[in-house]
């Protein structure tokens, strides 16, 4: 006779389960305290194990599962766990599997599903956001007012810039404008006084040289009254004919002068070149006319 011991198992063998547990009190590293609650994603790979290898899987599991969230979690601070959330749900998964195995089960994906902090730590971390968002803005807000002052610096550098090459540039201009004018007066003078040359050589030239002295002569006298209340005159200035006639006599004083010393220098000239070209010079006395005087 053969005896058969049948075996009920407490798990429903599906595909995988979800089990979820009640909030439960945590610390992190800098001694916040925390609520936090969690969902299990399971899978019983062995069913004899997940039976008789423990009494009551799942609540083994979810046991588990919270006292290595509270130790995963005591190793971070609390600015740490809103970053790194999803590190630390995959180091609960990864701590459950070592665990799990002996009882025939698998834990799939672990989340934390509610964290709840107390009041006066997030009115804490209210108050630091907002400073946050209000240093960002008055950065944002200063760097706004120094890229505006950096724009108007610029724009009057160039203006100035701009100026100061206008300016030299209407400065160059104007030299070159006085210094052609200053040309084309000289060269006009020059031309002026070649014409007097040219006409005083001529026929009458110095009898027209000596009116327009006359003429001239009369002219200033005219107009010393205009200019000053003091006038120097010379001795005789009720004869005007006097005056005239001393102006023209020293003119042409003036270029018989010129006159004498021109042939005087015309004179000097060919006596260098006949002592630099000698002359053949007859030494015979014979040949010496009797009427010659040596001085």
């Amino acid at each position: 006779m053969q005896l058969y011991t049948i075996f009920h198992a407490k798990l429903r063998f599906e595909q995988f389960s979800a089990s979820s547990f009640l909030q439960h009190t945590t610390s992190s590293e800098d001694n916040v305290t925390l609520n936090l609650d969690g969902v299990l994603y399971l899978r019983v790979t062995d069913p004899h194990k997940a039976s008789y290898g423990v009494e009551d899987a799942e609540f083994a599991i979810t046991q588990l599962a919270q006292t290595t969230m509270r130790s995963e979690i005591g190793k971070i601070a609390l600015d740490t766990v809103f970053r790194e959330r999803e590190t630390l749900n995959i180091n609960i998964v990864e701590a459950l599997n070592k665990a799990a195995e002996a009882w025939g089960l698998t834990c799939l994906r672990y989340e934390i599903r509610d964290m709840k902090l107390p009041k006066k730590i997030q009115e804490a971390m209210q108050m630091q956001v907002e400073a946050e968002r209000k240093k960002r803005a008055s950065i944002l807000e200063s760097e706004g007012i120094r890229e505006a002052d950096i724009n108007v610096a610029e724009g009057q550098k160039k203006a100035k810039i701009l100026n100061s090459e206008a300016f030299k540039l209407e400065q160059i201009n104007n030299a070159e404008g006085e210094a052609n004018a200053i040309l084309a007066k000289a060269k006009a003078k020059a031309d002026a006084i070649n014409i007097v040359a040219q006409a005083i050589t001529s026929k009458n030239g110095v009898n027209a040289v000596s009116y327009n002295v006359a003429e001239q002569y009369v002219s200033a006298f005219s107009n010393l009254a205009q200019k000053g209340n003091t006038v120097l005159l010379p001795a005789n200035t009720g004869d005007v004919s006097s005056m005239v006639s001393q102006a023209m006599a020293i003119y042409t004083n003036l270029s018989e002068a010129n006159k004498v010393k021109q042939t005087l220098s015309e004179t000097e000239e060919v006596k260098e070149k006949q002592q630099i070209e000698p002359t053949n010079i007859n030494v015979n006395p014979e040949s010496w006319d009797t009427d010659t005087h040596i001085i």
